[in-house]
């Protein structure tokens, strides 16, 4: 489907939302205290939409989230996959049929896929300030408060912040290239060992060279400016297709997923791949996955540095227990556990400062990374997500200027 047939699918989607919500019944009303929402919220399940490509996320929630919201609050959760358009599509399916009660209670979302759930009314909120471990989230920090240039409003709960990062075994790479044209020279001297995913990843690279190539740092904030796209993605297809013959399968193909990335990477087919999470190689190690040699790092011109995020449905049947669900994984219990480089390695989205001493005290014994430099040494690399439509022609644009070449 291409980027204009989709925002009319969207538009489409919300006009027939508005025509029929007449005749559905008043939206459920969420209890007014919090001693209500837990109390309303027992018994219930919950189903919970995510992304499952990762088995150490699968591990985190099945093994740990699952028993510890039945234990503690008495909430059955069923997780599903599905990610971006799967959800997308799932519950504009649903508006279009008139349904009531939706099949999803709560998704992982952020990005171009709040975008357009905010653009077919799909999403409950604002919800966050009734979460009381709300308090210690770190709103003041807009990697965190803004979500591919869209002010979150309560419309989402912040879940986790990362980093790209660049992944390469030293064995194999002793200087690994800072700067896109240290990379081309890479490319052409290493044919075969480099490639660009045809995913969420690989377009995320993709945002982080536009944003280089516009200028740096804050050069694509604000809307989306379908002039400035057409100038910087000209150079950027250029730039890629130069190098193309050089990639993996001589750019014959592209890997579909960061999975087939991150294997290709470990059978030594490729010296390179990459992740939204610039602790991931720690992890990947630990499960003997990626070789001890691995390494991570960020390039001088910068990376795409975001936060993920809880979303309830708007015609949700149980928003008291999908937001008892969202407090329990933003809690200082829940965030310390995450971010344990052998659990998931996922960056916290609370400030450290507003914790209890204790909790303070916790995460700052949690063991340090390995094999990624610290935090504190890529922040200013840092670039903010542009505009969502910037990674929606992205997709559709690699494909047609890139893949079908």
């Amino acid at each position: 489907m291409t980027f204009k047939k989709y925002i009319y699918f969207l538009l489409t989607a919300l006009t027939l939302f508005a025509c029929s919500s007449n005749n559905k019944k008043e939206e459920q009303e969420t209890a007014n205290t919090w001693e209500e929402v837990l109390q309303d919220a027992k018994g219930k399940t919950v189903t919970f939409m995510m992304w499952q490509g990762d088995p150490l996320i699968n591990k985190y929630i099945q093994g740990y989230v699952v028993p510890e919201v039945k234990q503690q609050f008495d909430i059955t959760l069923n997780v599903i996959g599905g990610q971006g358009n799967d959800i997308v599509n799932t519950l504009m399916t649903e508006i279009q049929a008139g349904n009531e009660t939706s099949e999803v209670d709560m998704m992982w979302i952020n990005g171009e896929t709040f975008y357009q759930l905010r653009q077919i009314d799909a999403l409950y909120g604002p919800f966050t300030e009734k979460l009381p471990n709300n308090q210690y989230i770190d709103w003041n920090n807009p990697f965190i408060s803004i979500d591919f240039q869209q002010q979150v409003a309560g419309y989402e709960c912040p879940w986790g912040n990362v980093q790209m990062a660049f992944i390469y075994n030293s064995d194999k790479v002793k200087n690994p290239p800072l700067t896109m044209e240290a990379l081309e020279e890479w490319v052409k001297a290493n044919p075969g060992k480099f490639t660009i995913g045809n995913d969420f990843t690989g377009m995320t690279l993709l945002k982080s060279w536009l944003i280089h190539l516009a200028g740096g740092a804050s050069s694509l904030d604000g809307k989306f400016d379908q002039q400035k796209y057409d100038q910087l993605s000209k150079k950027l297809w250029d730039y890629i297709n130069r190098i193309k013959p050089y990639f993996w399968n001589e750019g014959k193909t592209f890997p579909a997923s960061v999975a087939q990335m991150h294997q290709l990477f470990a059978s030594g087919e490729l010296w390179f791949t990459m992740s939204n999470n610039d602790s991931e190689v720690d992890n990947k190690i630990q499960q003997q996955v990626f070789a001890e040699t691995s390494r991570a790092y960020v390039p001088e011109t910068g990376s795409i540095q975001n936060s993920h995020y809880l979303g309830i449905v708007k015609h949700a049947g149980n928003k008291n227990a999908a937001m008892v669900v969202c407090n329990f994984l933003i809690s200082p219990e829940a965030q310390t556990k995450k971010m344990q480089p052998q659990v998931w390695g996922d960056g916290t989205v609370l400030s450290i400062d507003k914790l209890p001493e204790e909790w303070q005290k916790k995460f700052k014994e949690i063991p340090g990374r390995e094999n990624s430099p610290p935090r504190v040494d890529i922040q200013h690399l840092a670039l903010k997500e542009p505009a969502p439509e910037y990674m929606m022609k992205l997709f559709e644009d690699f494909r047609k200027e890139v893949i079908n070449q």
